[in-house]
């Protein structure tokens, strides 16, 4: 049996943690660059704030109604994540990071799954300040489904028996349903398949053979039978990429260079939490595509490693070679990043009888990591990147919220 418990409106409950004047009021986090809406508290979306409007269409209903704006905060949004897994871990055996904000957990065992359930969404609430909801079903879909349903309901809905399974699935639409989408809806409900119970009584070989193999596994786990487990450990990715968009148009190839760099930095840090090494570097630079009467160019480069590495003076030496004769004069470049490609453990290499297998200074890069992460991200880094200075190329934050949890100076002050 699966629980989900979801963060309500996870950025936006984020800030509001600390800052209590903002509890109640219409409040919207805006994307990189402060951009456009990626979270909405319910007092936004009543107001009619959408998924991914532009900021600049928001400023009449700050006059207006008061609408609250903030920038994405992803260091307070990751560290509040953390806290409420670790709730869950205390409380249940098994537990699977999701995403962000999500996370799925095994009640096989427990008698009274709604009890238990309504005392874990109190304990996330008191202990972190985050509003939860918790679906209960017998496959991941289900609690999904469930967990959805709970958000307008009194916050938590078992799925665990047919029955109560029946009226919630005949009057859910079928695009709602996590793996349906609106690519695939359309297709449905052309065939008539309209809410997940007519997904789920539909001829099976009529979705697999239209749909193919995901769409089938979704009706099986509607049906009540489990088609994917409970994944405690993150399977090893294939490749890591860190990219942003700059706050303005960048012509100074020393500045577009700083950034990569700082980017190649951020990817071998999550390399090594991860135990990996990586055997290829792609690194690209964009021009402005919203603006077309502007010089565009769009310049990428890939390489492949002669031995796997984990070391970041061994990847800026990489990317500062791919980066030569790489950028144009005159291109006002906006966007950029690096990519690990060929992720793999060391461990599971094929040896290489003419030359080191992995390279790189490990005990450096230890080093290096330890510092980083006891003083915190900042403390140590390498001069090639934008380490402790505030570049040119640096993301639009005017509303930024103070590091609350990761930055012992922005520690908020009690007042007796």
């Amino acid at each position: 049996m699966f629980g989900l418990v979801d963060g309500n409106n996870f950025y936006a409950s984020c800030e509001r943690v600390f800052q209590p004047a903002l509890r109640g009021v219409p409040l919207v986090v805006l994307s990189n660059n402060d951009g456009c809406a990626i979270a909405r508290s319910a007092e936004a979306k009543a107001l009619g704030v959408k998924m991914g409007q532009p900021a600049h269409e928001l400023k009449h209903l700050v006059r207006r109604y008061g609408l609250q704006m903030r920038s994405a905060n992803f260091g307070l949004y990751g560290d509040m994540s953390a806290r409420v897994v670790s709730v869950l871990r205390d409380a249940a055996p098994r537990v699977e990071v999701y995403s962000i904000d999500e996370s799925f957990i095994d009640l096989t065992g427990i008698r009274d799954r709604e009890a238990f359930a309504r005392e874990l969404r109190t304990r996330v609430h008191r202990w972190t300040g985050i509003p939860n909801c918790i679906g209960i079903g017998p496959t991941k879909t289900l609690a999904k489904l469930a967990n959805k349903a709970a958000k307008s309901r009194d916050g938590v809905v078992d799925l665990g028996s047919r029955s109560a399974r029946e009226a919630l699935l005949a009057a859910f639409p079928v695009e709602d349903l996590w793996g349906v989408g609106r690519r695939l809806a359309p297709k449905l409900v052309a065939m008539g398949i309209r809410t997940a119970a007519a997904l789920r009584d539909a001829p099976p070989d009529d979705i697999l053979a239209k749909f193919g193999v995901t769409l089938a596994r979704t009706q099986r786990e509607l049906q009540g039978h489990p088609c994917m487990s409970l994944e405690e450990v993150e399977p090893d990715r294939q490749q890591i990429l860190v990219s942003r968009s700059f706050a303005d148009r960048i012509e100074d190839h020393e500045a577009v260079a700083q950034a990569l760099a700082t980017f190649a930095v951020r990817a071998c840090e999550k390399l090594r939490a991860r135990g990996l090494v990586t055997a290829g570097v792609w690194v690209f630079a964009h021009s402005d595509v919203f603006r077309p009467e502007l010089r565009q160019h769009n310049a990428s480069r890939t390489v492949g490693l002669p031995a796997s590495t984990a070391d970041t003076t061994v990847v800026l030496g990489i990317v500062r070679k791919l980066l030569r004769g790489l950028l144009r004069d005159g291109i006002g470049y906006k966007k950029a990043g690096v990519a690990l490609l060929d992720l793999a453990r060391p461990d599971e290499l094929q040896a290489d009888l003419f030359g080191a297998t992995v390279v790189g200074d490990d005990k450096l890069m230890a080093a290096l990591d330890q510092i980083n992460r006891k003083f915190g991200r900042g403390t140590a880094g390498l001069g090639a990147s934008g380490w402790q200075a505030r570049p040119a190329w640096g993301m639009r934050q005017n509303m930024l919220s103070p590091n609350y949890t990761t930055s012992v100076h922005e520690i908020p002050p009690v007042r007796c």
